[in-house]
């Protein structure tokens, strides 16, 4: 679906029925700051301040997982000085939301391929994940250096090494566990998938997981992302009927 925010974003919800795992492809940082003349650096800069916002809005409302899109593997292809920009702001975001995540209860959690990701950055991400690994509110589950189809060949990978060792019967395979291998593990799938930017795109983005995860596209880009218009776009998913895939009477 393809829709543009109208309505104030002060709308009750229903808190029965909010998705309790909210992803996010968080998209159009460089698009934002060239409307404004601007260095694509300041629209991912500015795009940091929405993150924030929407974690904080997640915890508020009572969504039990985030998952926030903010580095696939494709990005590795961007000019290096803004691989390093990039890599400089995650480690940034990091220190900065450390206390922000002890006093309100978030967990951090990753999934990709981390491996790649500069030592300094990793160190950081480990130590933030074991300072908060406690904690039992929200889960900000970021993906870096994520892609949807190498997720998937690495679960068939250990899925088939354990066929040959003799640990799995390959007449046993079932989506469950397939869904066990995924980086996701045993999190829910996403009940909600929202991309920012207009764009009608998944972009390799947790292929298996979104089978029936309902869909919500924006025009606004990224950096102007904030709660009211999250609030609307949950007031919206509340109206619509999941059927995942069967017949309602």
């Amino acid at each position: 679906m393809k829709s543009k925010p109208s309505s104030p974003a002060h709308i009750n919800l229903d808190p029965q029925n909010l998705p309790f795992h909210v992803a996010i492809i968080m998209d159009g940082n460089g698009r934002w700051a060239k409307k404004r003349l601007l260095n694509r650096i300041k629209g991912h800069e500015k795009g940091a301040e929405s993150v924030r916002a929407i974690v904080r809005a997640c915890r508020e409302i009572g969504i039990g997982i985030l998952t926030l899109y903010a580095f696939s593997t494709e990005n590795w292809r961007r000019p290096q000085t803004e691989i390093i920009a990039l890599m400089t702001l995650l480690k940034k975001f990091l220190i900065s939301e450390q206390k922000e995540m002890l006093d309100n209860n978030i967990r951090l959690h990753t999934i990709g391929q981390t491996e790649r990701l500069p030592e300094d950055v990793r160190q950081q991400l480990q130590e933030t994940m074991m300072l908060t690994k406690n904690n039992d509110g929200l889960i900000l589950n970021l993906a870096l250096s994520y892609g949807g189809r190498a997720e998937i060949v690495k679960a068939v990978k250990e899925i088939a090494k354990k066929a040959v060792d003799g640990r799995i019967d390959p007449d046993l395979i079932t989506p469950d566990l397939v869904s066990e291998h995924l980086y996701t593990g045993k999190m829910p799938d996403p009940d909600l998938l929202i991309r920012t930017s207009g764009e009608m795109r998944i972009s390799n983005f947790l292929l298996w997981q979104i089978a029936y995860s309902e869909i919500y596209v924006t025009d606004t880009l990224w950096p102007d992302f904030g709660k009211d218009e999250f609030v609307r776009i949950l007031r919206d998913y509340q109206q619509r009927e999941r059927r995942f895939g069967e017949v309602v009477p």
